[in-house]
């Protein structure tokens, strides 16, 4: 069960696990808020030893949870997103942990969707020791008035590891692969991983349609073995 707290900068955060586990995680969520979804996969980290946290980046427009029938309103709220407002809610949540004994070495980030996009900027920032980004669009052109992730490539700051669909019919092989190109030429650990069958969404168990289950659980375990081998022990 997570925990639901406003910080004093405004920025909502749900939270589980231990706050004496060895490593912390940021949980950035997919286009339809911190849902049951993102709780669960929150949960999910907190039961594999890391004090978890899920900040709600749609809470400027009032919108925690948006249904997955709900492509306006989901849009409509992302169309709001600015590169302002997700470095102040990606700060204060790296803030929360550092209060709670985290050092960046020790604390990892996680995105799904346009998580996954976001993820990667946190891993410019200098606040996390590990990152990784499940298929994160904005390859080629940026989001959220983020530069694209290719342009972003030579500003990371911590090991990275992207995990990608074949079937995406928004993110290309091609895209894939010139990213894995970029972040290659950095000297920090990063890693692309491709799954022939799976489409956009596959570690989305709430939505039947693209849920790829054997490709969701390979893909969790290669991120926990990804950050197990570049995070350090609180």
């Amino acid at each position: 069960m997570t925990t639901r707290l406003v910080l004093n900068n405004g920025t909502p955060l749900q939270f589980a696990g231990d706050a004496n586990a060895p490593h912390a995680i940021i949980v950035l969520q997919e286009a339809f808020g911190v849902n049951e979804h993102i709780r669960s996969v929150t949960e999910r980290f907190a039961a594999a030893g890391y004090y978890a946290v899920a900040p709600e980046l749609f809470h400027r427009t009032g919108s925690q949870e948006v249904a997955y029938d709900n492509f306006p309103e989901a849009m409509g709220a992302m169309a709001e997103l600015s590169k302002e407002g997700l470095q102040e809610d990606l700060l204060a949540a790296s803030a929360f942990l550092k209060e709670a004994g985290y050092a960046e070495s020790s604390t990892a980030v996680v995105g799904y969707c346009m998580g996954g996009s976001v993820a990667f900027f946190a891993a410019t920032l200098g606040i996390v020791g590990a990152a990784a980004s499940f298929y994160g669009g904005g390859v080629e052109t940026g989001r959220f008035g983020l530069p694209s992730l290719l342009e972003l490539a030579p500003q990371l700051k911590s090991a990275w590891i992207g995990l990608y669909g074949d079937l995406d019919k928004g993110i290309p092989v091609e895209q894939v692969e010139a990213l894995r190109a970029e972040t290659a030429k950095t000297r920090l650990t990063t890693e692309i991983v491709r799954y022939a069958d799976a489409e956009h969404g596959f570690n989305c168990d709430g939505r039947p349609a693209v849920f790829n289950e054997a490709a969701a659980k390979d893909a969790h375990q290669r991120t926990l073995d990804f950050f197990a081998a570049n995070l350090t022990s609180k």
